[in-house]
């Protein structure tokens, strides 16, 4: 299989751990093994005491007893953890889809909910986010009119990156019905559940239809990249079988200390989760303020969930000349629209760190200094 470079890891590969100014990120903020134990009420003693020898393929009974929790009718042999998300992408793509398939992708959409699927050789069409004054929407009546005889996989990405759009309770449930009606499976990518704006809660795919497969992981909203924990959840136990086997050819099991790091966090999500909804929405306040202040130089579309939103420049300056320039002259970083296969002048902006206020006073002073703003 010939893969096409990863456009996002190759850009934050040249600026991500040198830039100082990350306007971003599409985590949260994290913390530290200290952070972590103390946020938990945990002692050291536990994970001075952890094993260090192999885990089991799926992921350790207590941390899969763990995410099963976080579903309505998942049980833990439902459950298959992997070394974050981008594996689990990689594996299920790799056991349910052969060249031919067609494949229907939410777009825009992280890359390899699309990639994998083309160098496989299947045949893969977009169901595209529409624009709507400052936000984001879309169309299930157009998802509809993409179904083919040949498809075997609609990919969804809800809570959405790069615009931080999130279907409703009833618009999955329209997909789900749907899916069933012709037999497609549902691979949700939902790494940001948890830290919805609107305060309301949103099922799993999971829980939804037996032939959906959810994606979760530490990374995205509870802000522990670091850990390298994703996992899937479905009902379907052959794909639970099949996964578990093409695993012997990745990682085979994850570090038993990332295992026992991501059982504590799971233990107290609730607090980190509400750590960083409280962060996100303190920077939003910020943002609300600053894109009031710029509005004819940018379109903000404000996010539904999660820290990343996906605004516009108003302007006839290239998007990748802007961002570009700004990191290599000032260390701010933006991610361009063409990361992401996106026409437009659109970037991407993170709002689950603690020093955005900072961040975004550096890039205002670099609009004022180049005469934009």
């Amino acid at each position: 299989m010939k893969m096409n470079d990863f456009k996002l890891e190759v850009y934050f590969g040249k600026h991500e751990f040198s830039a100082p100014y990350l306007l971003t990120q599409s985590d949260c903020q994290s913390m530290s093994v200290k952070e972590l134990l103390k946020l938990a009420g945990e002692s050291e003693e536990g994970l001075l005491d952890n094993w260090l020898g192999y885990t089991e393929v799926p992921g350790g009974i207590e941390l899969r007893q763990e995410i099963a929790g976080l579903y309505d009718s998942i049980g833990p042999d439902a459950i298959l953890a992997h070394s974050g998300a981008q594996e689990a992408i990689f594996n299920f793509m790799n056991v349910m889809l052969d060249r031919g398939d067609h494949v229907i992708t939410m777009f825009p959409t992280y890359q390899s909910l699309f990639e994998v699927a083309d160098a496989i050789g299947c045949e893969v069409d977009r169901w595209h986010l529409i624009q709507a004054e400052n936000q984001w929407t879309i169309d299930i009546d157009h998802l509809k009119k993409l179904i083919k005889p040949n498809t075997r996989l609609i990919c969804i990405n809800t809570p959405n990156n790069p615009t931080g759009y999130t279907l409703t309770n009833e618009q999955m449930n329209e997909i789900a019905e749907l899916a069933d009606r012709e037999g497609i499976y549902i691979f949700s990518d939902e790494v940001y559940k948890g830290i919805e704006l609107d305060g309301i809660e949103r099922k799993w795919f999971a829980d939804l239809y037996d032939k959906a497969v959810s994606l979760g992981v530490m990374s995205k909203a509870y802000g522990l990249a670091g850990l390298r924990i994703g996992w899937i959840a479905t009902k379907d136990k052959s794909i639970i079988e099949k996964m578990t086997k093409f695993k012997h050819y990745t990682t085979i099991c994850n570090s038993s200390t990332s295992e026992y790091l991501a059982t504590v966090a799971l233990k107290n999500g609730k607090k980190i989760l509400d750590r960083n909804l409280s962060m996100i929405e303190k920077n939003l306040e910020i943002s609300d303020l600053f894109f009031e202040k710029y509005r004819n130089l940018f379109q903000y579309n404000r996010p539904m969930c999660g820290p990343i939103a996906f605004h516009r420049l108003k302007s006839d300056i290239s998007i990748n000349e802007f961002c570009n320039q700004m990191v290599e002259e000032r260390g701010i970083l933006l991610l361009p629209a063409e990361i992401y296969s996106y026409e437009g002048n659109y970037f991407r902006m993170g709002y689950g760190r603690l020093d955005f206020e900072n961040s975004l006073e550096r890039f205002e002073e670099y609009l004022i200094s180049k005469k934009i703003a």
